[in-house]
């Protein structure tokens, strides 16, 4: 059953943050999503980074299989169509994708736990224009989790020192046209949680993206033009001992013409540092303990472990 009546937050990041950060936690701890306005991204680098995504996927397969990294667990360059699957699904996405993380400089201490970047020569323009939207989206989640912080009754900055030169990674999303070949049963994202802290997606304004409530229905997510959406990740909702939630959501096949055509996206996975390590913070200890005991884990152990369940190391 769907339930079209979203009842998520949407805020605006450019009033104080001590005014907005209860009403997006109360937003995140009840469905784990709100939409985020005024969030800062220019519209003019989210329109550039639009038209550059489209114009890689429109290369020919073999020119952007050239991308795929093998052994690389699609950290970086291209993963194609038909890759990637929800964890306990028996079919594939719909969908195909490329990947951009964070450039350390050689002899970082953090540099074994992130490979080099990867550019396509083929498209102009492509390395700088999705760095400087790396970037963007990083300064939006950091105040973001400054919202957060503080409705946890946290120091304002306490996750910038967790998630400096974090394992982030910014996805671009093609679901292409849906064919008569699509595998029986195969949806453009099934159901799933994302592994990380938290998730910024741009380019949700078309229908298709569902949460699923805590009374098992499936809501559809209302997005204003240019807003970002965001969700928590399992990683936060680890640290919280469950206080947020990491709702399970999909991305579901649409109907009538929306079908024939293709649907852009660009999430921006936001990491914990690698050697952070996730244990419940001990203000989350009484509210919402279930009595089973969360083992510590470093998120960069955290991260391989979920890799493995969606078939992508």
């Amino acid at each position: 059953m769907t339930d079209t009546k979203a009842q998520i937050a949407s805020v605006s990041l450019e009033q104080p943050l001590e005014d907005i950060a209860d009403e997006l936690g109360r937003s995140f701890a009840e469905y784990g999503f709100a939409v985020v306005r005024d969030h800062g991204i220019p519209q003019e680098l989210i329109d550039r980074a639009e038209a550059t995504s489209k114009d890689f996927f429109a290369l020919p397969d073999p020119v952007k299989r050239a991308y795929k990294i093998e052994g690389g667990g699609g950290a970086r360059g291209y993963t194609p169509f038909g890759t990637e699957k929800a964890k306990d699904a028996q079919v594939f996405d719909l969908k195909e994708f490329w990947h951009v993380g964070r450039s350390l400089a050689a002899g970082h201490p953090l540099a074994e736990y992130m490979a080099p970047n990867v550019w396509p020569d083929e498209i102009d323009g492509f390395r700088d224009t999705f760095s400087e939207l790396f970037g963007a989206f990083e300064t939006a989640g950091l105040r973001v989790l400054e919202a957060i912080a503080l409705h946890l009754g946290l120091k304002r900055d306490f996750f910038a020192s967790t998630v400096e030169d974090g394992n982030s990674v910014m996805r671009l999303l093609h679901y292409p046209p849906l064919g008569p070949d699509a595998p029986e049963g195969a949806i453009r994202a099934a159901a799933h949680g994302d592994i990380n802290t938290i998730t910024l997606l741009l380019g949700a304004e078309e229908a298709g993206l569902e949460l699923l409530t805590k009374s098992d229905e499936w809501q559809a997510v209302d997005v204003p033009e240019g807003a970002l959406v965001i969700n928590v990740g399992d990683m936060l909702e680890r640290l919280t001992n469950g206080r947020l939630r990491s709702t399970t959501h999909r991305v579901v096949n649409p109907r009538g013409p929306a079908a024939a055509r293709s649907r852009y996206s660009m999430p921006f996975f936001l990491h914990f540092r690698p050697d952070y390590l996730i244990e419940p913070l001990e203000s989350c200890m009484a509210e919402g303990d279930s009595g089973v005991e969360i083992e510590a884990i470093t998120a960069h152990d955290f991260l391989q472990q979920r890799l493995r369940e969606i078939n992508l190391a």
